[in-house]
């Protein structure tokens, strides 16, 4: 006989038959009550009248009917909860029970009970079956302290039950490890700064341990506890993945998501050239090309994780393209998914291969997936150039079939495709425009009028074709109406003569008849445009358009980390990090992976920054890998820092009161009368920094007097052109170049931001990595107004020269990072070390020959400066502008002899002898240092300075 029995009952006065029952003497007459209890409590009827009778049952030996009232107890304990207290007495007694399923039962129900009144009284069984002799109780107990620290936590504290489930960590069962990492684990995930799983070498060889012993579900809290560690170096690093790959040749598709979660975070410490890194990348495939042989929800789980990995290292599964072709019975969901990792892997090996596939696809039924297809043919054609005429050919194919979604996402792709290679492929143009009627998506109008436009003085009958769009152009969706108004000036400024007309028209429906504000707007900036300044109107429609770049959608670097952390987790499938979806405080947390080891170099400073102020036990702020900078750029504090820009020493602010009044000179340079003595008064007197020092540093003097390279120099220093350091190809459109300099006493980085892309810039932030000298940032990168394109910008941004050392190869190598709103960038630039040469350096001529003794003879090197036409005394001058001081000068048979000394930022002197001959261009140098490393910088600034 069946159990549905007990739902087929509506006799009357049906409570006070199941009262009776209930309290009836016969076992099985009270378990047939308890089951009818629990059928009406099922379907919705309220059975809480009966909850001391049911409460009564629980004194019984029948684990059946125990199991029965338990669940009566958890589901109107909380609307009950004076009752519920009847019952502390049984859960104590069962706790002590000799058989340990009763025990575990007790335990369970006992968590499942969420009203504060009973918990206090819980405590004590708890706290006895967490000791328990059995595993199978202590592994429920464990479960226990995380659902009772959901209720109270202060309570579970208190009671020191975290401390006994940490210690479970080390118990001998895998089950009941497994159980205290997850409760400890869900506890952590509600409390990020408790510091809960404090995991050290020794229990994570426990919990590897007991990863090889315990349940699927069992592995995958480890494993996800694993993944939250960060080893100490890449050995112990790929000590743990060692003993994780087996785990990806498990039955259960989420063990293995966990698995390979574990792998990618702990790659990133391995050193690429290692033997098993290439081992690793290797195992890592098999594993998920096999998750695509389940069952449809089961692969595209997998394939959007897999979407990631890819992302993150396409060197995984490079050579496994032919698992992403589709199945003709896959559901669109896995389709689309496998459409969008081929063209991540699509690469010069295998592009014909998936464009023969793509091309198969581009003919089937199902609309949505052969758009996708046409889509993926054009991004192809985009990521591989080589691929590009191949893809142009199969599009105009996919046209001639005349189907009309095909012809216009095809349309809208060739687009793309004339953007990012101009003047290649725009012989197809013709074809295109024979299917202008056909058109009547908006994307794929808009799409093509940018062609007949952008292309006008190819096309004879473009005025044509555009009229033609211009019937309807009050049905047209404004996307339409926005490219057609543009088309047409731009075609007005090509063809000006034969478009008078068209162009009156466009620009009186879009301003006059328009309800539209964008479109009005922009009718009316062309308007003006044209009427004042047709010159200006032609450099803005018809301007040179930025290349498009290759992959658009990839995921942002610093969330595709994010997300990495997450795999196997909804995180993963949405794409999207835990805070973006889960509500309430849980999975705020953001996760981030750990640096490659090897990127820090060694921490030891260099010989060159031994002396300087540099504290080498303090971890420096590194950024060589992109893993470690992406964080620290994205997370920058944006507002001023706490240390204070350089101040200006009160030697310093001589001449700064009164810029005009005898302090002329200064601004022109010292080298004027040719004195030097003029030179010599004004370095020690520099002309003091505006009192912005993010400020340009451009007065309105400068102006006056046109001095173009010197602006704004104390004494006419010399500033190296501004060259590019970052090309906007490699930048998304950013393009940075740049120089520096030292001005009164502070170093500046003077910087131009273009934006040659078509999106404008905010949220500016730029760091350094260590370097020779601990040059860094002394203050934000101040881009006051958003970038708009086009725009230029100018930055002056002081340096501070007490950063984290480490030696770099070139020693004036600077490595920094720039971040805006559309991604971070990196570039290396090298400054010339002239601005390191502080206003303080010049040596008593005692202490400069005991100097010069003192310093070994090997530490001495000469060079040659060729071609200079200067006489000793304007070389003095010159090299004084720069903090290069003459201590003493003597004359031999016709050569001056020049004494000088510099010192650097971090206190390293350089002494200099330099020898001037008579009627010679040549001069010799010989340059002495305890740090021989900056001589042939020492060099190259002489050459600078002494030649400009």
């Amino acid at each position: 006989m069946t159990d549905s029995k007990y739902f087929t009952t509506t006799k009357k006065g049906e409570i006070f038959e199941l009262k009776a029952e209930l309290n009836s003497d016969k076992k099985e007459k009270k378990k047939e009550a308890v089951k009818k209890v629990i059928a009406s409590m099922t379907v919705g009827k309220d059975v809480s009248a009966l909850f001391p009778d049911v409460v009564n049952c629980m004194q019984t030996d029948n684990l059946e009917l125990k199991k029965l009232v338990y669940l009566y107890l958890m589901n109107y304990a909380k609307s009950q909860p004076d009752m519920a207290i009847m019952a502390v007495n049984t859960f104590v007694k069962d706790c002590e029970d000799p058989n340990p399923l009763i025990r575990a039962l007790a335990v369970r129900t006992m968590g499942c009970i969420r009203v504060d009144k009973i918990t206090e009284y819980l405590c004590e069984p708890l706290r006895k079956c967490l000791k328990d002799e059995d595993p199978y109780v202590r592994k429920t107990a464990a479960v226990c302290v995380a659902k009772l620290h959901d209720i109270n936590a202060q309570l579970v504290e208190d009671q020191g039950f975290l401390d006994t489930l940490k210690d479970l960590i080390s118990d001998s069962n895998p089950m009941v490890v497994a159980n205290a990492v997850a409760a400890l684990s869900e506890i952590a995930e509600s409390h990020p700064n408790s510091n809960l799983l404090d995991l050290n070498p020794q229990s994570i060889n426990k919990l590897l341990t007991a990863l090889n012993e315990c349940t699927e579900w069992g592995q995958i809290f480890i494993l996800d506890c694993l993944a939250n560690y960060t080893p100490r170096d890449d050995r112990e690093s790929q000590s743990i993945c060692e003993r994780v790959t087996p785990r990806l040749s498990h039955a259960n598709s989420a063990v293995v998501l966990s698995a390979v979660k574990v792998l990618m975070k702990f790659m990133e410490m391995l050193p690429k050239d290692l033997d098993y890194y290439g081992t690793l990348l290797k195992k890592l495939a098999p594993p998920l090309v096999t998750l695509l042989s389940a069952e449809p929800e089961l692969q595209y789980v997998a394939l959007r994780n897999i979407n990631l990995i890819v992302q993150k290292r396409p060197e995984i599964l490079k050579h496994e393209m032919k698992v992403f072709f589709v199945k003709y019975n896959d559901p669109i969901y896995v389709k689309l998914e496998k459409l969008d990792i081929m063209i991540r892997l699509a690469s010069q090996a295998n592009i014909a291969q998936v464009l023969a596939e793509l091309k198969e696809y581009a003919t089937e039924v199902d609309v949505d997936f052969v758009r996708k297809a046409v889509r993926a043919i054009g991004r192809c054609a985009i990521k591989v150039e080589q691929s590009a005429e191949r893809c142009v050919s199969t599009l105009l194919d996919l046209i001639q079939t005349k189907v009309n979604y095909v012809v216009q996402e095809a349309i809208v792709v060739i687009k793309d495709i004339f953007r990012k290679y101009p003047n290649k492929y725009e012989s197809v143009i013709a074809t295109l425009c024979e299917n202008l009627d056909s058109l009547d998506e908006p994307e794929a109008r808009a799409a093509m009028i940018w062609i007949v436009g952008e292309y006008a003085e190819r096309i004879d009958n473009a005025d044509e074709l555009l009229e033609s769009f211009l019937e309807g152009f009050h049905d047209e969706s404004t996307q339409v109406q926005l490219q057609l108004l543009t088309a047409i000036v731009k075609l007005f400024l090509k063809k000006p003569t034969e478009t008078q007309e068209l162009v009156q028209q466009v620009l009186s429906l879009a301003t006059q008849d328009s309800d539209n504000p964008d479109l009005r707007d922009r009718g009316y900036i062309y308007w003006r445009l044209l009427s004042t300044d047709p010159v200006a109107a032609k450099e803005v429609v018809l301007a040179e358009k930025p290349l498009i770049s290759e992959e658009t959608d990839l995921i942002e670097p610093t969330l595709l980390e994010e997300l990495i952390c997450h795999i196997g987790t909804l995180a993963s499938v949405y794409h999207k990090p835990p805070s973006a979806f889960v509500e309430g405080s849980r999975g705020v947390q953001h996760r981030r992976l750990p640096a490659r080891a090897g990127s820090g170099e060694s921490s030891e400073s260099p010989d060159v920054g031994q002396p300087v102020g540099a504290v080498p036990d303090t971890p420096p702020a590194v950024i060589p890998s992109q893993g470690d900078l992406l964080g620290d750029l994205l997370n920058l504090d944006l507002a001023p820092p706490t240390s204070s820009a350089p101040t200006v020493t009160p030697s310093m602010q001589m001449g700064a009161m009164d810029l005009l009044g005898g302090g002329l000179d200064s601004l022109l340079g010292g080298d004027i009368a040719g004195s030097p003595a003029m030179g010599a008064g004004l370095a020690s007197a520099p002309v003091v920094m505006p009192a912005s020092l993010g400020a340009p540093v451009s007065s309105g003097l400068d102006d006056l007097f046109d001095l173009g390279g010197g602006v704004g120099m104390p004494t006419g220093a010399f500033v190296v052109p501004k060259t590019i350091w970052l090309p906007a190809m490699k930048a998304k459109g950013l393009e940075i170049s740049g120089t520096f300099a030292r001005r009164a006493g502070v170093i500046q980085m003077e910087l131009s931001l273009t934006n040659k892309a078509m999106s404008v810039m905010t949220d500016f932030a730029i760091q350094f990595n260590r370097n020779s000298f601990g040059l860094a940032p002394a203050g934000p990168l101040q881009v006051l107004t958003p970038l708009s394109p086009n725009q230029t910008t100018e930055i002056s941004l002081p340096l501070s020269n007490v950063g984290p050392v480490m030696k770099m190869e070139p020693l004036n190598n600077l490595q920094v990072a720039v971040k805006n709103n559309i991604d971070v960038f990196y570039f290396s630039c090298q400054y010339p070390i002239s601005i390191l040469f502080v206003e303080e350096g010049k040596m008593e001529r005692q202490v400069f020959l005991a100097t010069w003794k003192d310093i070994p003879n090997d530490n001495e090197t000469q060079y040659q400066i060729k071609d200079c036409h200067l006489n000793s005394d304007a070389a003095t001058t010159r090299l004084q502008s720069s903090n290069i001081f003459t201590i003493a000068k003597r004359t031999v048979e016709g050569q001056d002899m020049l004494y000088q000394s510099i010192k650097l930022t971090n206190g390293i002197w350089v002494l200099v002898e330099l020898r001037v001959q008579t009627g010679s261009p040549n001069y010799m140098l010989s340059v002495k240092c305890r740090a021989p490393e900056v001589a042939q910088l020492v060099y190259q600034c002489y050459e600078m300075v002494l030649k400009n």
